[in-house]
């Protein structure tokens, strides 16, 4: 299998697949590069070896429909910028053969949002799955998936996946365009690499005490990966709003807290899975509990089993903080997805922030530590700690199935 740093692209098209869906302010200003910043070790190495470059990428979802907010045509300059050299646009990503044929080594061209085309999601528009032709209309448009995907890979001598965040989904550029390259002319990018290395890391590679930190509003959207990781790790703490679940089951009393009602039976088995498991399962024992969704309410910390009538737990309070730190700081491998309170109001983000000071120290003390979901992602960002962890995963999604064990289509079009 050919890697990228053994590959010279000199004289040869790469179309490279990143994820360049990065957030726009209301005038189309990027408010957040740190996607295309992540890409420019792969993009730079293809040109630096004086090969040619297509770039494509989705923005949004505008299922499958031409939408100017959407447009790639928005971040051009940016890219332009962070080269150090003009870019090209095309802009239609399926009518790109002239503008890609007379690319010359060294040049750069930009393709439109791959998802301004139904192709590239590959599902049937405009029917519902209960429609009797639904699976006639899902096989016409797999077909045109391919085609679309065909299209896509002449237009290059190369495929180059550096797009992480989209490698847990099947899509025309992400998995089926590498159906056409062979082996030797199709690799992971530096990015996507790094990627892989440090999920394997976590999941593979494990120095003990492996703790997870597992945050976030529900239990149900984190069921896969804690069932996953229930064989894996050492400490399994599970903070956020998926506290009050577990206080709720327990008898507790949570007053307009979050909580999933009906995972009340899951919360149960979960704790009973990790004590037949030996699983040092840490819970929130008190909270900061606030009258209203707001930075300026009014606020008290109570114990998480016992939130007054009119109040909701907002963030983790010092007992919990503390016992959280604890158990962090004394781990030596340490993966963390999903913030302990509202971390977005600054008087809410000091359980988020212990976790990441007890992060960055066990990192310091030789822990790998992988970080990973937006919302983690944003608060090691806030707190300006993203260098003083070993990997910030740019993969939301493609990251947790990556945890809960699943393979991702992304990755096995090329590795197989």
């Amino acid at each position: 299998m050919a890697t990228i740093d053994n590959f010279n692209f000199d004289g040869k098209k790469a179309i490279v697949r990143v994820d360049f869906n990065v957030p726009l302010d209301e005038n189309g200003n990027i408010t957040d590069d740190t996607r295309i910043r992540g890409a420019l070790p792969t993009l730079k190495k293809i040109l630096n070896d004086n090969g040619s470059l297509i770039i494509m990428s989705h923005m949004g979802k505008p299922k499958g429909k031409v939408n100017p907010k959407m447009s790639l045509s928005q971040i051009k300059d940016a890219v332009a910028k962070a080269l150090g050299t003009d870019v090209a646009f095309a802009e239609d990503c399926a009518t790109a053969d002239d503008m890609a044929a007379n690319l010359k080594p060294g040049q750069v061209l930009l393709l439109e949002n791959l998802r301004f085309h139904p192709e590239e999601e590959g599902k049937p528009v405009g029917i519902d799955k209960e429609d009797p032709n639904y699976d006639a209309a899902k096989k016409e448009m797999k077909e045109r998936q391919k085609e679309f995907a065909k299209k896509l890979a002449s237009y290059a001598d190369v495929y180059v996946n550096d797009a992480f965040g989209t490698a847990h989904r099947r899509h025309a550029s992400t998995a089926v365009v590498a159906d056409f390259f062979d082996n030797d002319h199709k690799m992971l990018g530096y990015l996507m690499e790094k990627e892989v290395k440090a999920v394997d890391n976590v999941l593979n590679n494990i120095n003990r005490p492996f703790t997870a930190i597992m945050g976030g509003s529900k239990v149900s959207t984190k069921i896969g990966i804690i069932e996953n990781l229930m064989d894996k790790v050492d400490n399994l703490i599970l903070c956020g709003g998926m506290t009050y679940t577990f206080a709720k089951a327990q008898g507790g009393n949570v007053g307009l807290s979050i909580c999933e009602n009906d995972k009340l039976d899951l919360a149960l088995e979960i704790m009973k899975k990790a004590k037949e498991k030996g699983v040092n399962l840490v819970l929130g024992t008190d909270c900061v509990a606030a009258d209203a969704f707001s930075n300026d309410a009014n606020t008290q910390i109570c114990s998480a089993m016992d939130i007054p009538e009119g109040w909701e737990g907002m963030d983790a309070g010092p007992e919990t903080r503390k016992a959280f730190a604890d158990v962090i700081r004394n781990s030596k491998t340490i993966l963390w997805n999903g913030p302990a309170g509202v971390f977005e109001f600054d008087n809410f983000s000091a359980g988020s922030r212990a976790i990441a000071d007890a992060v960055v120290e066990a990192t310091k003390n030789g822990a790998f530590s992988l970080v990973g979901g937006g919302d983690s992602v944003a608060c090691v960002n806030k707190f300006g700690l993203a260098d003083e962890v070993s990997y910030v995963s740019t993969g939301g999604g493609a990251l947790l199935e990556a945890i809960e064990g699943k393979v991702l289509p992304g990755i096995a079009a090329i590795k197989g």
